[in-house]
């Protein structure tokens, strides 16, 4: 026969057993919880996401140009043929006011990069990057610090830093007398086609 002692020194273990297991199924349990309350929220973000009426998705460049960090290996560029340079406008035609804002240039570091559209940019062409307008668009630029005013063509998507409506080429740039400073505040017309 066991003795009385020995008795309650394994119901005491027995238990030690069963409260040690019991610690390590709530923690369990709780971890199990965290992650499906995580995975539930991110579905419904998603579903939220998809249930509004978002935007026409903006078509991103190849190079760095267009979106800074993209393999440019294993993006075919799209068969578009350039478009001409704009040609500047005379100084009566007007355009509808399109947005002010900052922008900025971007230069010859970015030489030869593919851009959105697909063709190569070039910093001496007067070009310009933004975030929705058709690409294609020509644009009356004017640097509301100077007056100073230059005719752009969009052929990028950007800019991404978050106060930017327009990023312009370095000829653009030099042209509204920004190159110093890096940007300008800017008001922008669209021209007709």
């Amino acid at each position: 026969m066991t003795s009385e002692p020995r008795l309650k020194r394994r119901r005491f273990e027995r238990l030690k057993r069963t409260n040690r297991y019991l610690r390590e199924q709530i923690v369990h349990y709780r971890k199990m919880t965290v992650a499906l309350a995580l995975v539930a929220a991110l579905l419904i973000g998603g579903l939220l996401y998809l249930s509004l009426d978002a935007p026409e998705p903006i078509p991103l460049g190849a190079g760095k140009a267009g979106v800074k960090g993209l393999d440019t290996t294993t993006v075919a560029a799209p068969a578009v043929p350039p478009a001409p340079e704009a040609a500047p406008a005379p100084p009566t035609e007007r355009g509808r006011h399109a947005g002010e804002g900052e922008a900025s240039y971007y230069g010859e570091e970015l030489a030869g990069n593919h851009t959105a559209s697909g063709e190569r940019f070039d910093p001496g062409k007067l070009t310009a990057a933004h975030r929705t307008l058709p690409l294609g668009t020509r644009l009356r630029v004017t640097n509301t610090r100077n007056g100073q005013s230059v005719i752009v063509r969009v052929n990028d998507r950007g800019p991404f830093a978050k106060r930017r409506v327009l990023d312009v080429s370095k000829a653009a740039a030099r042209r509204l007398g920004m190159l110093a400073r890096g940007t300008a505040p800017v008001r922008i017309e669209l021209l007709p086609s």
